[in-house]
């Protein structure tokens, strides 16, 4: 009873994640007035006042820029891995982090009519939608004490009416009733999950319920977001091209210096990259960002500008390649590098997948699992992934709200569905699923709407999980059956008085306690597991 009450109290509080999300609103905005810049409490903003957003703020409220440009991280809400370029019309969504420029927005939606605020909205929906899990245990007790308490009444009846001996009728009736004590039956499941859920801990597993291992073994299909997820979720460089007569190393030295201070996450993939080489960089004789373009500067007295294609166009470079466009097909983000005005390479960059998602969605596949992904991100980047790790189904620019319901609908077609996510934006989906996993190195809201967290990020977890599970349940029926067919067995003895010559009622509760200790013991074998 005390377990039911902790577990109720559990279930009705209020939900760290939903906390979570609500943190990432600022508490005030920068609003442009005729008097100036003025600091003000979010919940004053009204939609069409203006709004400063410097580098590193976070935006306050949904809005639509007006003037400047810069770059936007939004990977926590649309769960695009690279920042998004804005400008003068663009959208802009509260809770997403302001990169490099300075803008001013106007607001368009605040308060509820945030995208942010949506989503709080929808973790809420999913967590109250979730049916509870029936434990098999209940089902058996719900039939099983009613009976008993039938036999024991009929026993009593039988012996006072066919022997004459209310003694005896008593003592019979007693023993029925101890010998049939659903200890072992209320014991069966607990005590495997106890076991189960604590070796799963030693493995890096942390299931936070125990219904998660009552469901994880009938999962048939499992989803899994792309970045963060089945990606390392930050970009490296994967391919240089040299386009003229200078080489691979000396495109990204020149590359590589320019952005040595760079603090964008394209431009430090270069650095890194130009380190994994041992190149030594030189220092800029000048640098300028190009806020939503590129950079550009002097290196050595070489004039050089990374950026894109629009940007490097716009400043008369010809950047008409056709391995641009290939590259862009295989969901890479593609940098072009000018010489002194002249393109003379391609550097490719795009999230790398992680070590270890091949082999896990192998044996997921081995376990006749179907495996899926959904993400924000475009399509051409989540096929790349999908054909890199082996994926059954891709489902792309999938926008945060309408991610829970992707999963309820394939829980309409597919059964047991479990989402492994990362990011703010998998929330709702990871509340929404049978099982919702997340990656322990993701961010607290994804956790804490999850029912199961892989501490490492290793995605070996995820089959590891279904096989406990299947574990464990094997070991809870064995103890069902056990304590099951005790009872078959013994309480017609007790109710025929066989027992009593040895002390009735006593030898029941030892029986009894013998149960016990066996389901106990047979739980334990769980302690052997490994993954």
């Amino acid at each position: 009873l005390l377990g039911r009450l902790l577990e109720h109290h559990a279930r009705t509080r209020t939900s760290d994640a939903i906390r979570s999300l609500m943190d990432l609103q600022p508490e005030t905005a920068r609003l442009v007035t005729d008097d100036g810049i003025e600091e003000r409490p979010v919940d004053q903003v009204k939609v069409g006042q203006r709004i400063q957003v410097r580098p590193g703020d976070r935006i306050p409220v949904d809005g639509s820029v007006t003037k400047g440009v810069s770059s936007v991280d939004e990977s926590l809400i649309s769960g695009e891995s690279m920042p998004v370029d804005k400008a003068v019309g663009d959208r802009v969504t509260a809770g997403s982090i302001n990169k490099t420029g300075s803008f001013v927005f106007e607001a368009t939606g605040v308060g509820s009519e945030t995208a942010l605020a949506h989503l709080i909205d929808l973790v809420k929906q999913a967590q109250s939608s979730r049916p509870p899990i029936q434990r098999l245990a209940d089902r058996i007790a719900a039939v099983f004490v009613p009976v008993v308490f039938g036999i024991a009444a009929v026993t009593f009846g039988i012996w006072v009416a066919g022997m004459g001996s209310l003694t005896d009728a008593m003592v019979n009736a007693v023993a029925v009733l101890i010998i049939s004590c659903p200890c072992a039956l209320g014991l069966a499941t607990p005590t495997a999950i106890l076991v189960g859920t604590g070796k799963g801990a030693e493995h890096g597993l942390l299931i936070k319920a125990g219904d998660v291992i009552e469901t994880a073994h009938q999962i048939q299909t499992v989803v899994l977001d792309k970045t963060g997820t089945l990606t390392l979720g930050r970009p490296a460089v994967t391919d240089i091209l040299s386009l003229g007569e200078r080489s691979e190393d000396d495109l990204l030295h020149l590359s590589a210096s320019l952005e040595a201070n760079s603090e964008h996450p394209i431009g430090i993939a270069i650095v890194e990259e130009a380190a994994r080489r041992h190149l030594v960089v030189s220092a800029p004789d000048r640098f300028e960002a190009i806020a939503g373009g590129g950079v550009e500067g002097q290196v050595n007295g070489i004039s050089v500008a990374l950026g894109t294609e629009r940007y490097l166009s716009a400043s008369g470079v010809d950047t008409n390649r056709e391995e641009m466009e290939r590259l862009r097909q295989e969901g890479k983000t593609v940098v072009g590098v000018s010489v002194s005005g002249q393109i003379e390479g391609i550097i490719a960059v795009s999230d790398e997948v992680k070590p270890g998602a091949v082999e896990a969605v192998e044996r997921l596949k081995e376990e006749s699992i179907e495996v899926a992904m959904l993400t924000g991100d475009n399509i051409h980047a989540a096929e790349a992934v999908a054909r890199s790790t082996g994926l059954d189904l891709v489902v792309a620019d999938v926008l945060p709200e309408d991610k829970a319901n992707r999963i309820k609908a394939l829980q309409q077609d597919r059964g047991t569905v479990a989402m492994v996510g990362d990011g703010i934006n998998d929330a709702p989906a990871l509340a929404q699923a049978d099982v919702g996993i997340a990656i322990g190195t993701g961010t607290d809201v994804a956790i804490e709407s999850a029912d199961v967290a892989l501490m490492s990020g290793d995605l070996s977890g995820i089959p590891a999980i279904i096989r406990l599970s299947r574990r464990t349940m094997r070991i809870i029926r064995q103890n069902l059956f056990w304590a099951f067919a005790y009872n078959v067995i013994l309480i017609p003895v007790a109710a025929l008085g066989w027992l009593t010559p040895w002390g009735g009622p006593t030898l029941a509760a030892a029986a009894m306690a013998f149960s016990s200790v066996t389901v106990v013991g047979n739980a334990l074998r769980l302690k052997r597991f490994t993954p």
